[in-house]
């Protein structure tokens, strides 16, 4: 009986760190999304937003494909900025569907900058659907990070992306972004909620250091 115990440890053990690897391949891979969109060679308008801003939804990889029948989605790390600066990312997931006449891929690297504290917590929400809540306001800056910067400073989440790929533009209504708790635990060693990593300080891993510090060297706090 316990060899047998022991050899069903040692197979779940393979799966444990496949469990904790990817949480930490998302995080280092938004580390690297936040330099290419906030770096020395970004556009000032959204490093201007990101220094008002006191959250950021980070996608470092949205796939978007179609051909009568098209979705997107990709996962995602939140973070939000507080006295003590910037907090340890909690896990989520954006998607959504469409169906019409279009064709092409789409790789895009995505960033919703949160600029007020109700739209902070429409994030924080297990599931949010963006375009769904009238009292959300949603702007988006475009692919070329074109528009009015004033203007996406009065919304309450400014999105935009670098897009490679075949569509032009990019459309986030109808997206919908879930929480995924199975990572958050994962990461964290214990089950929190995004509320309780994003505001209370409650997670802690050290392999999100970099991110928090790349975060505040572009955007400061």
């Amino acid at each position: 009986m316990r060899r047998l115990l022991a050899a069903a440890l040692l197979a779940l053990l393979p799966l444990a760190a496949h469990a904790q690897t990817e949480p930490q391949t998302l995080v280092d891979r938004a580390t690297l999304a936040v330099q290419d969109m906030f770096g020395p060679e970004s556009a000032q308008q959204q490093r201007s937003v990101l220094q008002h801003a006191k959250g950021a939804l980070i996608c470092p990889r949205i796939f978007k494909a179609g051909f009568i029948l098209g979705g997107q989605g990709g996962n995602c790390v939140l973070v939000s900025r507080g006295p003590g600066g910037w907090s340890a990312p909690a896990f989520y997931n954006v998607g959504s569907g469409s169906i019409g006449l279009q064709i092409g891929v789409q790789d895009m690297e995505l960033s919703l900058l949160i600029l007020t504290d109700r739209g902070l917590q429409a994030v924080l929400d297990s599931q949010f659907k963006i375009g769904a809540d009238a009292a959300i306001a949603v702007a988006t800056l475009g692919a070329g990070v074109e528009g009015d910067t004033t203007a996406a400073l009065r919304a309450d989440i400014v999105a935009f992306a670098k897009t490679r790929g075949l569509f032009a533009g990019v459309s986030i209504q109808g997206s919908i972004i879930s929480s995924m708790s199975d990572w958050n635990q994962a990461y964290y060693g214990q089950p929190l909620a995004a509320a309780q990593i994003v505001n209370q300080g409650a997670g802690s891993n050290p392999g999100a250091a970099p991110l928090r510090e790349m975060l505040a060297r572009f955007a400061g706090g």
